[in-house]
């Protein structure tokens, strides 16, 4: 059922020519069809749930692996960083106020949630529609490089005061340590064997470019886990050295991008779309018409704490036409609060309504904001 979905999704966007539906959107909409909340034909067991997890980190390797940093500096990543910053205290002060009022337990994570850019999951509607290509795209990498990274670094400081040993913190600096170190031997340790061999088995079984990749992503991911960061710390800067050594190097980089692309947007991103929606609880949002109402209303704070930034700073930058796409792209989010809400809840702080609120959130999002700003710039 799983591999019908994946197959599935590309032709259910496909249907709507005039707007186009992000194929992650359909995803995850035929995820919570064929899950146990409505047709219950699939059940997300060990085995998906573990695929899944490698899609998570796949994303963010390929989110980290896009972001080409020689064309983000400058402008684009220093308006993406004091927007984020702005958008942090704009989240701060909307979930302490929702927190007042009594409408949310956890305001910390809340408001972590509303800073989020969800950039692996734009990836493919940016690739997609050209906008990578474009100077409009090098904006909207920047906010999103800051806009995953910043709460990828918050979200593994709570996980390690949330284990009782606030020390644990400094192990996010060991972390950084190793992974600068990582990527300095990358980018000037290449013994001429090694290189040879990745040219000459490219097109062969051999693969040892893939293979030595995924070595990379894997050793960081579990040396983040392993220190109580989050995993996905650890993909995205597995993405970000991996990119750095294979950027400028002519057809082979291009050959190389697209068999990354074919193992993650062709087998194990689309695992992981799927299994969010079969997890998304269905029945604990409707049988809660506070939680139903909060899904609109978390979506429209995403907008506000996301895209008012971008409004703003972007006036001698951008033309308002694309100020506005860039605000809707800036709001759109779901990974990082899917990881966000399962801290809440294993740890008790935050309410499965309020959990369950949030993820629907950030699947309309993802479903509306980049049709909106698509068809804005049109």
């Amino acid at each position: 059922m799983v591999a019908l979905v994946a197959a599935a999704a590309p032709v259910l966007a496909d249907l709507t020519r005039r707007v186009r539906v992000p194929i992650v959107v359909a995803e995850i909409v035929l995820g919570i069809v064929i899950g146990p909340q409505v047709l219950d034909l699939a059940q997300p067991d060990d085995f998906i749930e573990a695929l899944s997890t490698f899609g998570l980190a796949f994303l963010f390797f390929l989110a980290g692996l896009e972001i080409e940093f020689e064309a983000i500096r400058g402008k684009p990543l220093s308006l993406g960083g004091l927007g984020w910053a702005i958008s942090l205290g704009l989240g701060l002060v909307l979930a302490i106020i929702l927190w007042a009022a009594g409408v949310i337990d956890a305001p910390i994570l809340v408001a972590l949630a509303l800073t989020t850019t969800a950039l692996g999951t734009l990836m493919p509607v940016l690739r997609d529609s050209g906008i990578l290509g474009e100077r409009f795209g090098r904006y909207v990498l920047g906010v999103g490089a800051v806009g995953e990274f910043g709460p990828v670094v918050i979200v593994s400081l709570i996980l390690a005061f949330e284990s009782g040993e606030p020390w644990r913190s400094v192990l996010l600096v060991v972390f950084t340590a190793i992974a600068v170190l990582a990527a300095l031997v990358a980018i000037r340790a290449r013994p001429s064997r090694v290189v040879d061999l990745v040219h000459s088995t490219m097109h062969s079984s051999g693969q040892f470019a893939i293979r030595l990749t995924l070595l990379v992503l894997v050793a960081l991911s579990v040396l983040a886990s392993d220190l109580g960061l989050d995993l996905i710390l650890g993909a995205f800067a597995a993405g970000i050295i991996v990119g750095f050594v294979t950027r400028g190097e002519g057809a082979d980089a291009a050959d190389f991008e697209a068999k990354l692309d074919a193992v993650g947007y062709g087998f194990l991103i689309p695992i992981f779309f799927i299994a969010t929606g079969m997890d998304f609880e269905l029945d604990t949002l409707f049988e809660s018409p506070s939680a139903i109402a909060m899904v609109p209303g978390f979506a429209l704070l995403f907008l506000l704490a996301r895209g008012l930034p971008a409004l703003l700073l972007y006036r001698s930058e951008l033309e308002r036409k694309e100020r506005v796409p860039l605000a809707l792209l800036s709001a759109a989010a779901l990974p990082l609060i899917v990881a966000i809400t399962e801290i809440g809840t294993e740890t008790g702080v935050m309410a499965t309504e309020e959990a369950v609120s949030l993820v629907g959130a950030g699947m309309l999002s993802v479903l509306l904001y980049p049709v909106l700003a698509l068809a804005f710039r049109k």
